[in-house]
């Protein structure tokens, strides 16, 4: 089945940064990149709706998630998003295994249910040796794969990731870096991933979007944007 694209065409104010976007996700990861205060984060934050546009609309396949002009803004909870911040909020006081049924339990499933989805989760992340671990004991790649397993729990039709790999060491870091993009070119959902590190948006997206200002000013792959830059932070970025 083919994954639901992810559109946006929006407005909108984080501060005193203003956005102008328009962004298509199909099925598999897009890249974002772009210098501090870009609006990266924000971006992600207005399409999961914790900062709703001034204008625009936000759609997921047939569905409408925010139109200004229908007045349609679905809450974040009803957006079908799977999101992982940069810290990756799990709660320390829980294991594994806790962290990850707690974002179903609002879910309205079964008991039954609930532990198999969770089972899944655990499965699908490689983390079944781990389960009754508190998340306090874990190493940042296996908080990582927690807080996709989480994410990804609910069925997501869609997926956010803000600066995934920041907290990593260089060697950590490589390491996550070959399963993470791995397991996102598996899942064939339609990904946003945020980083301001080159090796990362290299090897995680086909595409990348560059965000400079809050707006897209070139999207393409690593060759297209490396053959014509547009700004010098695209130069330095890919070192071209």
């Amino acid at each position: 089945m083919t994954a639901a694209p992810l559109q946006a065409l929006l407005t909108g104010r984080a501060g005193a940064l203003r956005l102008e976007l328009e962004l298509p996700v199909a099925e598999g990861p897009l890249v974002v990149v772009g210098p501090n205060g870009a609006g990266k984060t924000s971006l992600l934050l207005l399409l999961l709706g914790a900062l709703r546009p001034e204008s625009g609309r936000i759609s997921l396949g047939e569905r409408v998630l925010f139109d200004s002009k229908a007045g349609i803004d679905v809450p974040l909870e009803g957006r079908q998003l799977g999101y992982v911040p940069q810290d990756y909020a799990l709660f320390p006081h829980l294991s594994v295994r806790q962290n990850i049924r707690f974002a179903l339990q609002s879910s309205g499933l079964g008991a039954g249910e609930l532990e198999a989805r969770t089972g899944q989760a655990l499965s699908d992340l490689l983390l079944e040796p781990l389960a009754e671990r508190r998340v306090t004991a874990l190493s940042g790649g296996e908080k990582q794969r927690v807080a996709l397993a989480r994410a990804l729990s609910v069925r997501p039709q869609a997926l956010l990731l803000d600066e995934p790999l920041a907290a990593f060491d260089i060697a950590a870091r490589r390491t996550t870096r070959e399963f993470l993009a791995s397991y996102l070119a598996r899942l064939a959902l339609p990904t946003i991933v945020v980083t301001h590190d080159a090796a990362d948006a290299q090897a995680l997206g086909q595409q990348i979007a560059v965000l400079e200002a809050g707006r897209i000013v070139q999207s393409g792959s690593w060759a297209e944007l490396g053959a014509h830059p547009v700004s010098s932070f695209v130069r330095e970025f890919l070192r071209v």
